[in-house]
């Protein structure tokens, strides 16, 4: 169905062309002055100097065939040459009642020709996650949630660093520690062991002791990049090895993203990209996409649109080892191959930004993605803390993912424990997901922001637990009618009989050029400031109108159709946000 918005402008381009004038002056906005009207067009004063006539005359004339629409109670033309528009209840009470017949609440969808991928950034293997991995997990996920919720075919993939030198590094840490593991005895033939021989705790205190002893024993640095060579030439003692870390990391990893409601169809990762790496510089080197230059293989991107300069892709460093651009461009052939995707969307720190705009456009140039083939970077902020830098824990080391939503779901809990209910243990937890993920979402993906517990998990204000709360205020009104043995009627919606109604229907009409908008501009935080707004506009209904107490028969069920269409939309934003609602609070 068209949107809400798009049904007005179609109204008024109509009138101005059947008045002579060009249609493309009816695009109508929402009004900036919300006490003098609800929408607004501006086109008279741009069609007054392409027709040489005065614009409050072209308005009067646009405002008079729109004076029996059907669209608008109210059309006026205010000088020196606005259009004034104030919708028909009646009409507004339309548009919903066919978003309520609608499975999808009246949102189009896209047509595409492939499916989508959305790259998480990756975390790495072998650690933990940390408050540095949220907003690749928490926007990817929501990009995903949206892609697919607009119809097109999305693929999720968590990329993971799995390749570089932190296997080898731990191969070598390891081997100090265990040197008698059947892995360090070149004699040894049989079957490596099934069973790692490290546990998660053990692996990730591994990694930042080898990391740190690299720092200081040169020695140690050069076994740790003969292992890692070994590992990626396929040395059988070093794959399984790396096998083992893998498995466990894959097991804490996901726990943790569970813990997110962060989910991934692909746990791919550098090293599946690995066997196209010498057949791709092959191809760049023999068709002279790449050259040599001070030993290395480069490929020129700089283009003469560009105002600042972009350096050479390095695709093969001089000493034949591949690097990040490498990879992310064997991964690309990789994913032609398989999925043959339309687009790609890679969700990852805003100061990655000059690597994608090498890779892409080296892949571009080599062929490897189709002319029309989308290539997308989100790039996003940092969370601070309250001093304005990154996050870190009270003693200044970086935090890991798991105490963040520990603390918090313990902030959460200790303001809910006065009202705590059956099931308040498990709602916590829920009303802490949203207050983590509204929390980070609400701001643009690319805005550092300030990450606030206290803030965050309040009941009151832009928040994701006030949001959850007025989803639990209206499901307990439609539950305490269904007690009454109530059965609501979509079909029952009326038109708005005041204000507040008005406010809260033309809000929730917005609802599909809102989701549609968030997607075009893969700005997800258009639809927490939509949400919010709802949920303002619904708690001021509330506030001003009797609904289960109203004694007229007619208006009380429209009113009940009408929340029960504002909570479907509210749920279906928040599942897009990547969180739901409980049934009590």
């Amino acid at each position: 169905m068209t949107e809400f918005l798009t049904c007005i402008s179609n109204t008024v381009s109509e009138a101005f062309a059947s008045a002579g004038y060009d249609a493309s002056y009816g695009r109508v906005s929402l009004s900036n002055r919300p006490d003098l009207c609800e929408f607004q067009c501006n086109g008279a004063l741009a069609a007054a100097k392409a027709y040489h006539k005065a614009p409050i005359a072209i308005a009067e004339e646009v405002a008079a065939r729109l004076a029996e629409s059907g669209v608008f109670e109210k059309a006026e033309a205010v000088r020196p040459g606005f259009l004034n528009f104030t919708v028909s209840p009646a009409f507004a009470a339309d548009y919903l009642a066919q978003m309520a017949a609608d499975g999808r609440l009246g949102a189009p969808t896209v047509t595409q020709n492939g499916p989508t991928i959305v790259d998480f950034g990756g975390a790495n293997a072998a650690k933990p996650l940390h408050v540095g991995h949220l907003r690749s997990a928490v926007i990817g996920e929501s990009v995903k949630r949206l892609s697919r919720f607009m119809g097109v075919e999305t693929i999720g993939d968590v990329h993971l660093g799995d390749w570089g030198l932190q296997m080898g590094l731990i191969i070598e840490e390891l081997r100090d520690r265990k040197p008698d593991l059947p892995y360090f005895d070149a004699s040894f033939t049989g079957e490596y062991p099934a069973e790692a021989p490290f546990t998660i705790s053990e692996l990730e205190e591994i990694y930042p002791a080898a990391s740190a002893k690299s720092k200081t024993d040169e020695a140690f640095l050069a076994r740790a990049h003969e292992a890692t060579r070994k590992l990626q030439e396929g040395d059988p003692a070093c794959r399984a090895i790396w096998h083992h870390i893998m498995r466990v990391s894959k097991t804490d990893l996901k726990k943790n993203y569970d813990s997110l409601n962060v989910t991934f169809d692909l746990w791919k990762g550098e090293s599946d990209a690995q066997p196209y790496i010498p057949d791709m510089l092959a191809d760049l080197a023999s068709r002279g996409i790449s050259h040599e230059s001070q030993g290395a293989m480069v490929v020129d991107v700089q283009e003469e649109s560009d105002t600042k300069e972009v350096p050479p892709c390095i695709v093969q460093k001089s000493d034949g080892a591949a690097l990040y651009a490498t990879s992310d461009l064997a991964t690309i052939l990789e994913r032609e191959k398989l999925y043959a995707p339309a687009r790609y969307i890679y969700v990852v720190d805003k100061r990655q930004e000059m690597h994608f705009t090498q890779v892409f456009r080296t892949a571009r140039k080599a062929g490897y993605v189709k002319p029309e083939t989308r290539l997308d970077f989100l790039g996003f902020g940092t969370m601070n803390g309250k001093d304005g830098k990154p996050f870190k824990t009270r003693q200044g080391g970086v935090m890991r993912l798991e105490n963040l939503i520990a603390e918090i779901t313990d902030a959460v809990r200790e303001k809910t424990a006065e009202n705590a209910t059956e099931g308040a243990e498990a709602n916590a937890s829920v009303i802490a997901l949203a207050a983590l993920k509204y929390g980070d979402l609400q701001n643009a993906a690319s805005k550092d922001y300030v990450f606030d517990v206290d803030r965050f998990s309040s009941f009151e204000g832009n928040t994701g637990p006030y949001l959850l709360y007025t989803i639990v205020r209206i499901k307990s009104i439609l539950r305490k009618y269904a007690e009454q043995g109530g059965v609501v009627n979509p079909e029952a919606l009326l038109p708005a009989s005041t204000a507040a109604e008005k406010s809260l229907q033309l809000l929730t009409a917005r609802f599909p050029e809102t989701v549609k908008s968030a997607y075009d501009e893969l700005a997800v935080h258009k639809l927490c400031g939509y949400v919010y707004d709802l949920a303002n506009a619904f708690n001021s209904f509330y506030h001003e109108t009797r609904i289960l107490a109203e004694p007229d028969e007619t208006l009380r069920a429209g009113r009940l159709a009408l929340i029960t269409l504002v909570c479907r939309v509210c749920e279906t934003v928040i599942d897009i946000l990547g969180f739901e609602a409980p049934e009590k609070m």
